[in-house]
């Protein structure tokens, strides 16, 4: 009986010092977790910035032609070319007892192993990274050639979350646009309502050198699916629309698309729905007014209508790809309301 009473207390005794040993693991596990994240580097950069590490040589040469042909693109739908992204090209050697911690990063070397490979926030969050080697300048480009336009959509998606996250931090009241539309979308305070109407409601920003604004309307599914020519469909449901409510201080001048420019069409998903994406240029007819716009028809299967929105702006002496890009977070941040 003794014997398994010494026993019962050294088993008590084991557990009582493995749950306390298991107690401060847990405590040490945590604490130097909270200094691994306290650690982390929050990324940097512009909005549409790219950092570009790379040797002298390889930038002067077709690697940097190669480069620049991918992410120095025209952007579609401007009225002047605006490149995707704007670039800075970095010596190799600053990755020597330097991490960069700019939000994109492309790593070029020549160097004997041949690879390509994408990291997540390597140095920095949120922060791309891909690293590209080559033995010579043929294997470093056919990599940029083959992987090119899938890491400029992740670059564009990655500018997105950080243009909402922006915006994020100080919102318009949607309340009208959720009544209306039953659907929210996430707006910055800096816009104002300036119209409402029974199936329209126009939102615009003032800025330094002309304004940006958000139209909301919705229309029946024939409007647009009608026929096969969808975007001919939808270029006559923004005319009409437009020439309807947004017009210009003379008499008889409206919004209309721009028909020296054919627009850009695209199928995407927004928060789950097809969507029909249109990019191009306005004019306002009868002044001189122009500008570019970004149009999503968003198919809502159940009530069988499209919600529109659309962002367009005008800022004739100012660089319009970032006022864009700004206008394209606010309307991919829509969801439906249940």
């Amino acid at each position: 009986m003794m014997l398994q009473i010494k026993a019962f207390f050294r088993l008590f005794n084991f557990r009582k010092l493995g749950a306390l040993t298991l107690f401060f693991v847990c405590i040490n596990l945590f604490s130097c977790d909270e200094d691994k994240k306290g650690k982390i580097t929050e990324s940097t950069g512009k909005i549409n910035s790219l950092s570009i590490v790379i040797s002298d040589q390889l930038w002067n040469g077709e690697v940097g032609d190669s480069l620049r042909k991918k992410f120095a693109a025209p952007v579609d739908g401007l009225p002047q070319e605006e490149p995707l992204f704007t670039i800075t090209q970095l010596p190799v050697k600053i990755l020597d007892g330097y991490k960069t911690i700019s939000r994109n990063v492309i790593i070029i070397k020549r160097e004997e192993q041949n690879y390509f490979k994408f990291e997540k926030n390597e140095f920095a969050t949120p922060q791309n990274v891909v690293h590209i080697s080559g033995n010579n300048v043929a294997e470093i480009i056919a990599h940029i050639e083959k992987n090119g336009d899938s890491i400029a959509d992740k670059f564009k998606e990655t500018e997105i979350l950080k243009n909402q996250e922006i915006i994020n931090a100080s919102l318009l009241d949607d309340k009208k646009i959720r009544d209306k539309f039953k659907v929210s979308l996430k707006i910055p305070s800096t816009y104002n309502y300036v119209m409402q109407r029974k199936n329209f409601i126009w939102l615009k920003r003032e800025i330094l050198s002309g304004n940006t604004s958000i139209v909301m309307y919705k229309v029946p599914f024939k409007t647009i699916l009608r026929n096969d020519d969808i975007v001919t469909n939808i270029i006559s449901m923004r005319d009409s629309f437009g020439g309807k409510y947004i017009k210009g201080k003379k008499r008889n001048t409206k919004m209309r698309t721009e028909e020296s420019y054919s627009p850009y069409f695209f199928n995407t998903i927004l928060d789950h729905k097809r969507t029909y994406e249109t990019k191009g240029t306005w004019e306002l007819k009868g002044e001189f007014m122009s500008g570019s716009f970004i149009n999503y028809a968003i198919m809502d299967r159940e009530k069988r209508e499209f919600i529109v929105i659309e962002g367009f702006c005008y800022a004739p002496s100012t660089d319009k790809r970032d006022l864009m890009h700004e206008l394209e977070a606010i309307i991919k941040s829509v969801k439906f309301i249940k």
